[in-house]
């Protein structure tokens, strides 16, 4: 029986934790879902009063649609969670409460029982009219502790009443804190109704224009394409120079590069965000989102909307290979990780950085710059000469 309640306590702790886990990664979701969604209402502000970009706004939007739709996910999953803890302590309420009318009910019978047997000489009859001497001790023992009967009684009804209390406070708080959670989620699905009329409004303006933004993509790929062009070429000129000749005049890989490329290899997965921020634009080949048979250029890297003035982090130890300037992207740095990877950080401004220098985890290199009203950075990560999907390496 002991081996029962011990394993029944254990998994009561076991589910208690789970639960608490859970609800702390429920809160972590929320609130980076709120951070990005504020990072992209400014972005869409801003962006509608200083960009032509019709596509670029719309990009803004849907991305703040879909994280709204998830944000209210969010707050249905916490509602549920609210309805689930209110049902039980409304349950243990009544345990409580059942409790306390069980014991008031029998003490109610003591004090009776007292009041009616306060005068001594009944206690002394009713012990003399005892059958036996047993029967009279039983007696005088049940007189004898009847008082401490009721006090000890009298002390569990006023500990349970004040638990009681304690619990009703608490119930109290998880409903209004549910309807605190309920009304947010009013608040959200207004703003989502408000997001959607807006895409709605600039897939108007698109396909109204349809010649005029057919232009500004062609513009567009050609600033991708320069790009990804001077990318590669630094990247295969980095990876050659990472051999060393050796006596014989064969190439010969450094030692110290390929240690730093393998721990780079094992940090997949693990390597920090450069930046704070919402991804709006992610990885590989891209369509226009309402001209569907229109491909838009693809993307090497991803873009990330940040606050403004944020600045940009190596996610690794490495060394600057280049800092460049490109049209659309402002200033480029380039840090190459030992002999195969590399990383890219683009859309910059106050960069602190020159080529040649070594930088760690974590190290500021630039500001996210402010172009056409938006704050993004454009990360890419590369393996040699072929580029990875950012989001699979960092965490």
């Amino acid at each position: 029986m002991k081996k029962i309640c011990a394993l029944t306590a254990a998994l009561v702790l076991c589910l208690a934790s789970a639960f608490a886990q859970d609800v702390s990664r429920q809160e972590n979701r929320k609130a980076k879902l709120e951070r990005e969604i504020a990072i992209l209402d400014r972005q869409i502000s801003e962006n509608s009063s200083k960009s032509s970009s019709a596509l670029s706004n719309l990009e803004l939007v849907r991305k703040n649609i879909a994280n709204r739709k998830a944000l209210v996910a969010e707050s249905d999953k916490e509602i549920r969670r609210y309805s689930d803890s209110l049902y039980l302590k409304q349950r243990e309420i009544n345990r409580i409460q059942a409790r306390v009318d069980t014991l008031t009910s029998h003490y109610s019978r003591l004090v009776m029982s007292a009041y009616k047997n306060r005068d001594t000489r009944l206690w002394y009859m009713y012990m003399l009219a005892s059958e036996n001497l047993g029967q009279a001790y039983r007696r005088f023992g049940y007189f004898r502790n009847l008082s401490t009967h009721m006090k000890e009684e009298a002390k569990k009804i006023r500990a349970l009443k004040e638990e009681l209390e304690v619990e009703k406070q608490a119930l109290a708080q998880l409903k209004k804190n549910a309807e605190a959670v309920k009304a947010e989620r009013v608040k959200e699905l207004e703003k989502l109704r408000k997001d959607e009329a807006q895409s709605d409004a600039i897939v108007k303006q698109l396909k109204k224009d349809r010649k005029k933004y057919e232009k500004e993509l062609t513009a567009k790929k050609k600033e991708i394409v320069a790009l990804n062009k001077e990318i590669q070429r630094i990247i295969s000129e980095a990876t050659k120079s990472s051999s060393q000749k050796s006596a014989s005049g064969t190439q010969k890989d450094d030692p110290a590069a390929v240690a730093l490329s393998a721990e780079f290899a094992k940090n997949k997965g693990k390597l920090p965000w450069p930046v704070n921020g919402s991804v709006v634009k992610s990885f590989g080949k891209q369509y226009h989102p309402v001209f569907k048979n229109l491909e838009l250029p693809p993307n090497n890297g991803i873009d990330i909307a940040v606050t403004k003035g944020s600045q940009a982090k190596v996610v690794f130890d490495g060394v600057v290979k280049q800092v460049f300037v490109m049209p659309g992207y402002n200033q480029c740095v380039l840090v190459q990780h030992g002999k195969s990877y590399f990383t890219f950080y683009c859309r910059l401004t106050a960069v602190n950085v020159k080529a040649g220098d070594k930088v760690v985890t974590g190290e500021a290199i630039g500001i996210v710059d402010t172009i056409m009203g938006q704050d993004q950075l454009h990360f890419e990560l590369w393996k040699n000469t072929v580029p990875q999907d950012p989001e699979g390496w960092i965490r």
